[in-house]
């Protein structure tokens, strides 16, 4: 199988950019999934994103989750759980209105550094979903404003944290399933490849990479554009 699709986003302001907008447009058609380097969010930023989610794990959301496998019975599970994912999560919402100020337990330092993740992350979405505009030969903006509604666009992160499983054969991390909505940037894990899709039949890692960020295409516009 061909190597999972790798974007150098630098490479848009130079001589390689027509192949750079072709390896996009492949990318999106044959993947619905590609990788990002070079995205333009600094990567102090990401460092203290991973290091201040893994001491929230630690301190607030750890002993919770072991609390909820014990009353679950899921670490001494003998057949395959279906009902059940083996991930420890919150949900920050910020837009059309913000709630990070609301979520429990998080530090100044946490909300603030989220906050402008968030302001990162939206920036560089309109960059992509313009880029997706050239390759369809639509005008620019045209995907943000479809996605803008009367309120305006929804925005949200999924924190999610995925603790040592002793049986991984029968609780899945996160059951196969698909993303809603438009388009979905993800910043994993740079040391173990838990991401995987669906790819002619055939499960897919998607290779750990420090500082990267995977975009997949969502159903909303996988359906709508590119089928």
């Amino acid at each position: 199988m061909t190597n999972f699709p790798l974007i150098n986003l630098e490479k848009l302001s130079g001589e390689e950019r027509n192949d750079t907008m072709e390896k996009i447009k492949d990318a999106c058609e044959n993947w619905g999934f590609f990788e990002l380097v070079n995205h333009g969010i600094p990567h102090d930023i990401l460092d203290t994103v991973e290091r201040l989610t893994k001491e929230h794990y630690r301190k607030c959301m750890e002993e919770r989750f072991k609390e909820l496998v014990a009353s679950k019975g899921l670490d001494a599970v003998q057949t395959e759980v279906k009902d059940m994912d083996w991930e420890s999560t919150f949900h920050l919402r910020h837009l059309p209105e913000s709630n990070i100020s609301e979520i429990p337990d998080l530090i100044d330092e946490y909300r603030k550094v989220m906050k402008d993740f968030a302001l990162r992350l939206e920036k560089l979405a309109e960059q992509l979903l313009d880029l997706l505009c050239e390759n369809l030969g639509l005008e620019k903006g045209y995907l943000k404003k479809a996605f803008y509604g009367s309120r305006g666009p929804t925005f949200g992160t999924k924190v999610a944290n995925y603790p040592p499983c002793p049986n991984p054969e029968l609780v899945k991390g996160l059951r196969p399933h698909t993303d809603a909505g438009g388009i979905i940037l993800l910043f994993q894990d740079d040391k173990v490849s838990g991401l995987q899709l669906l790819k002619d039949g055939q499960w897919v890692d998607v290779p750990p990479m420090r500082h990267s960020i995977v975009v997949n295409i969502g159903d909303q516009l996988e359906v709508n554009l590119f089928h």
